[in-house]
């Protein structure tokens, strides 16, 4: 038998929040983290606007010269991590460090060092170069700084599956607990991919939106919708034993019972067509849950705002849910962060887990038609509701698909 897995602890930060709970309650009071870009000069780039950290300095978390051997996706990872396992209340000693691990992926890794390095490359050659460039730039270097900085010696490991790597992180570091290789997992996704190359890349291939209006430039499943708005920011959360955590009086916010994780075999970037992908995957974590669709309460959407990939996402609900489609409660949350990219389904994971333990259901923003698609949307204002089993999809470029299903705890 497998074990079962809780959520004991939970780090965020976020275009509308610098920790896990202000995050949640922002998202639940509709608050818009999109606004004008302000860390790189975007003058001659279509893009405007972005989903950045709002008052975050990073010397409040740890000193400058330890930060600077750090890019900011690892800084952002530490800092998420750091609280997490605070607020789980667990210590990390020598007698339990080896079965506490670290999986926390990243999309792109450290582009920002990638784009600095070139630069001094460029301009001063190549002993000018940081010994410090290939640390900073790797993905899996945020799981190995958090392993470093909390003292985890664990399994350790990065997921990089683009857009559903947080997702695919968490249902990796769950299944590591649930077939006995860990205790604990402090797992999750991180991202800071706000820069220059990045967003031309972005734009380049058409995915990101040029409206320049923060408050219509992302509207997923709306009329008008032309592309994802970029953000950056980190979600960790502590994955748990079930029996570990009653043995020490944890906190539980939800059980993880349910995970898919598939590909399309399709495109580079576009989904399958009619999202047949996210079918099969939502199908696998409805199958590894043991239950079913009917009794999904709540689903947080993919939902980026580009045309195709919402139009598929929807058709892929509908025909997963059938007529229990009318009345699930669906929400995206990106209309208020933004595209975290690799963060993005870690942060939303923990949102599912608050709506679950507070029956407070965070709505999609921007939202003119709420039965777009023919789907229950939350348009504009949270709503409360009794949820039993909520669903968070996540759908990635190189057809990567991954769904977690939570449930409300109970012995």
């Amino acid at each position: 038998m497998k074990n079962r897995v809780v959520i004991t602890g939970i780090g965020a930060l976020s275009p509308i929040g610098n920790d896990a709970h202000t995050t949640f309650e922002n998202a639940v009071n509709g608050v818009n983290g999109i606004a004008p870009i302000t860390r790189i000069e975007h003058d001659d780039m279509a893009v405007k606007v972005a989903g950045e950290l709002k008052d975050f300095n990073i010397e409040d978390h740890m000193p400058l010269k330890e930060a600077r051997r750090m890019d900011r996706f690892t800084q952002y990872a530490v800092v998420a991590a750091r609280e997490a396992l605070k607020d789980s209340k667990l210590e990390i000693t020598d007698d339990n460090s080896d079965r506490v691990g670290v999986w926390i992926g990243s999309g792109i890794g450290g582009i920002e060092s990638f784009e600095n390095a070139h630069q001094t490359l460029v301009d001063k050659g190549p002993r000018r170069v940081s010994p410090f460039f290939v640390p900073m730039l790797i993905p899996d270097m945020a799981a190995g700084q958090v392993s470093i900085d909390l003292g985890a010696k664990g399994p350790n490991g990065c997921t990089v599956t683009a857009c559903a790597t947080g997702t695919n992180s968490i249902g990796d570091a769950a299944r590591m607990i649930q077939y006995g290789d860990a205790d604990v997992m402090i797992a999750g996704g991180t991202e800071a991919p706000i820069t220059r190359l990045s967003i031309a890349g972005f734009t380049s291939n058409r995915a990101l939106s040029t409206n320049e209006d923060p408050e219509t430039a992302c509207r997923p499943y709306q009329e008008g919708r032309d592309g994802f708005v970029m953000g950056e920011g980190a979600g960790v959360v502590v994955l748990e034993n079930l029996d570990h955590a009653l043995a020490r009086g944890a906190h539980i916010y939800a059980e993880v019972v349910g995970y898919g994780n598939n590909g399309d075999a399709h495109h580079i970037t576009a989904p399958a067509p009619n999202g047949e992908g996210g079918v099969r995957t939502m199908k696998m974590a409805l199958k590894d849950a043991g239950i079913e669709a009917d009794k999904i309460d709540y689903l947080n959407a993919h939902g980026t705002s580009t045309p195709i990939g919402d139009e598929y996402e929807a058709l892929a609900i509908k025909a997963t849910f059938g007529e229990h489609a009318e009345n699930l409660l669906v929400s995206s949350t990106k209309s208020m962060t933004g595209h975290l990219l690799g963060a993005t389904g870690a942060i939303e994971t923990i949102i599912t887990a608050l709506s679950i333990e507070t029956g407070k259901i965070a709505p999609t923003i921007h939202q003119e038609d709420e039965h777009a698609f023919g789907l229950n949307f939350v348009p504009n204002k949270s709503v409360e509701r009794e949820i039993e089993y909520a669903m968070t999809n996540s759908l990635g470029f190189g057809g990567h698909n991954a769904v977690l299903i939570l449930k409300k705890y109970s012995e």
